[in-house]
C-alpha cells in the first residue's frame, strides 16, 4: 500500500515519476486565468484564519466547497451564514473525509502539505489542530499574497476584468517596482453580451459613460467597445474571456440589429431569437478587433447558471448553483467560425465547454480551421469546473492527443479565486506526466528524453508563454 499522497502521488512509473520531478514540478506557473482581485494583491492582503482563505463568504468564496457541504448536509448557516469562522471550519473539516474520489479532498491536503507543512489529513478530530498551525502560518508575513504568489513560482497572473473597470489596481501594480510578478487584466465582456437581461440597457449607459463615446445603434455601440479594447491593451491585455451558454450564429442586417439593440436600451425585453442575432454580431464583432490586434478569445460555455431562484435571490451568482448544460449546438460553432474565416479574421481561440460530451465536437472542429504558421489556432483548453478531477483531466487529455496536437496544449489554469489553488497545477502535471509516462512504458511512444522534455516543458508553461505572446523566459 502506498503512502498518503507522499511525493509520488499520482505517479507509478518510473517514467511518470523522472518526468514529474525533473520537469514538471520545477516548471513556473503562467495563470492566463483566474477570478481573483488585483486589489488583494496589489495591498498585499493577508489573512487572519484558513476558512478565510479557503471558503470565504459570498460574492467571494470557493463555491466548489460550499457544494459539497451542502451534499454532505451542512445547514446554510454554517456555510454562507453568520456563523463563527471556526464552527464553518469545522462543518468543512466533517464533510472532507465523505469526499473520497473527490478532487477537493486531493486539493485540500496539498495545499495543507504544499503551504502550511501539515502532513496528516483532515477530519473532524484534527480540526482543531489544523485550524491552530494554519492561522499561526497565515499570520508570518511570508503568508501575504505576494508571498504566497512567489513561493508558488508564479511567473503572471492574468486576472478578469470588465470593459468598464478603470484597472486602477493593475495600474498601482504596474507602477510598483518591489513585485516582479507579472499582473495583467482580461477583458471578460459578459455584461455586453448578455442583451436578454434587465441588467443590460443600465450597463450601456454605464459603458457609453465610461468611453465618451454615445450610444444610440451598433455602429456607435461598437466605437465605444473598441474605445475600452485600447484602453484595455494599453494596460497589457492580451487575453479575453467569454462566458456564454453557447456559441451562437444567427447572422442578422445591422438595420435589425440596430432595432433590436434600441429595444433592448429602452428597457424592451427581447426575443430568444433577438437575443441570439445580436449576441451573433457582437461576438463576430469582437473576434475581429481581437484579430487584429493579435488578442486570444477564451470562450468558456455549456454551463446552466444560477438554477435554484430562491438561493440566487440570497445570495447572487457564483455560490454553487450552477450545473452541466447539454445544449452547444456545433453546427452553429462551426458556421461562427466559418464567418470568420471567410474573410481571414479567426484569433487564436481556447474553446472551454462544461459538458465534457463537447470534448470530441471542439477538437474536430478546431481542426477545421488551422493556418499556418499559428499552432493550435482555435484549440481546447483544461478540463474545466467540474471537470477538473482526476478523470475528467484524463478524459480532456486523451481527446486532445487522439485528435488534435497534445504537444500544442496550453496546459492548466486555476480559474480560481483563492491564492491557495496554485496546487491544482501541481495535480494536473502529475496527472499529465502519469499518462504520459504509461504511454512511453507501454511502447506507445518512444523513451526519447529530449521529446519528453519539449512536451511537458511546453504543457506545463512555455506553450502558454509562445500562444498568449507574454515577455516571459521560456522554462
Amino acid at each position: 500500500m502506498k503512502p498518503f499522497m507522499d511525493k509520488d502521488f499520482l505517479l507509478s512509473t518510473d517514467v511518470a515519476k523522472e518526468l514529474y520531478h525533473e520537469i514538471a514540478e520545477k516548471a513556473p506557473i503562467l495563470d492566463y486565468h483566474c477570478h481573483i482581485d488585483p486589489k488583494d494583491i496589489a495591498t498585499d492582503k493577508s489573512y487572519d484564519n484558513i476558512f478565510q482563505v479557503w471558503l470565504g463568504k459570498p460574492p467571494i468564496g470557493d463555491h466548489y466547497k460550499w457544494r459539497q457541504m451542502r451534499v454532505n448536509g451542512v445547514p446554510e448557516e454554517y456555510i454562507t451564514g453568520d456563523k463563527p469562522d471556526r464552527e464553518k471550519f469545522q462543518m468543512w473539516a466533517e464533510t472532507l473525509p465523505k469526499l473520497i474520489g473527490n478532487p477537493l479532498y486531493h486539493w485540500s491536503h496539498l495545499e495543507l502539505r504544499k503551504y502550511f507543512g501539515y502532513e496528516g489529513y483532515l477530519n473532524g478530530d484534527t480540526a482543531e489542530e489544523v485550524w491552530n498551525l494554519c492561522n499561526e502560518k497565515l499570520h508570518d508575513p511570508s503568508m501575504s499574497v505576494r508571498n504566497i504568489i512567489k513561493q508558488s513560482n508564479v511567473k503572471l497572473i492574468c486576472t478578469t476584468d470588465d470593459p468598464i473597470d478603470t484597472l486602477e489596481w493593475h495600474q498601482k501594480l504596474k507602477d510598483d517596482a518591489s513585485f516582479d510578478v507579472k499582473v495583467l487584466p482580461a477583458w471578460r465582456p459578459d455584461k455586453l453580451n448578455n442583451i436578454e437581461l434587465p441588467t443590460f440597457a443600465p450597463y450601456i449607459a454605464k459603458l457609453a459613460e465610461r468611453s465618451g463615446i454615445t450610444i444610440t445603434d451598433m455602429a456607435s455601440l461598437e466605437k465605444a467597445v473598441a474605445d475600452r479594447l485600447d484602453f484595455f491593451q494599453s494596460m497589457g491585455c492580451s487575453v479575453t474571456d467569454h462566458g456564454v451558454r453557447y456559441v451562437a450564429y444567427a447572422p442578422a442586417e445591422k438595420s435589425e440589429l440596430d432595432a433590436i439593440l434600441k429595444k433592448a436600451m429602452n428597457g424592451e425585453a427581447v426575443t430568444t431569437e433577438e437575443a441570439a442575432k445580436y449576441k451573433t454580431a457582437m461576438l463576430l464583432f469582437l473576434a475581429k478587433e481581437y484579430n487584429k490586434r493579435d488578442m486570444v478569445m477564451q470562450i468558456h460555455y455549456g454551463c446552466v447558471r444560477d438554477n435554484n431562484a430562491d438561493m440566487f435571490a440570497k445570495l447572487g451568482p457564483d455560490t454553487g448553483f450552477d450545473s452541466v448544460d447539454n445544449y452547444a449546438p456545433a453546427d452553429q460553432l462551426a458556421k461562427f467560425f466559418n464567418a470568420l474565416s471567410a474573410t481571414d479574421e479567426i484569433p487564436k481561440t481556447i474553446l472551454y465547454s462544461l459538458n465534457p460530451c463537447d470534448n470530441t465536437t471542439i477538437n474536430t472542429i478546431a481542426g477545421c480551421f488551422c493556418k499556418a504558421p499559428v499552432k493550435n489556432r482555435i484549440t481546447q483548453g483544461a478540463a474545466w469546473w467540474f471537470n477538473d478531477h482526476k478523470q475528467g483531466m484524463i478524459d480532456q487529455i486523451v481527446n486532445m492527443a487522439n485528435l488534435s496536437a497534445l504537444g500544442n496544449f496550453n496546459g492548466m489554469l486555476t480559474d480560481s479565486r483563492s491564492f491557495l489553488s496554485y496546487a491544482r497545477h501541481d495535480y494536473f502535471r502529475r496527472i499529465l506526466c502519469e499518462l504520459i509516462g504509461q504511454w512511453v512504458e507501454n511502447g506507445e511512444y518512444p523513451y526519447d528524453k529530449k521529446a519528453l522534455t519539449e512536451i511537458v516543458k511546453g504543457i506545463s508553461f512555455n506553450n502558454a508563454v509562445k500562444y498568449f505572446g507574454f515577455d516571459l523566459e521560456q522554462c
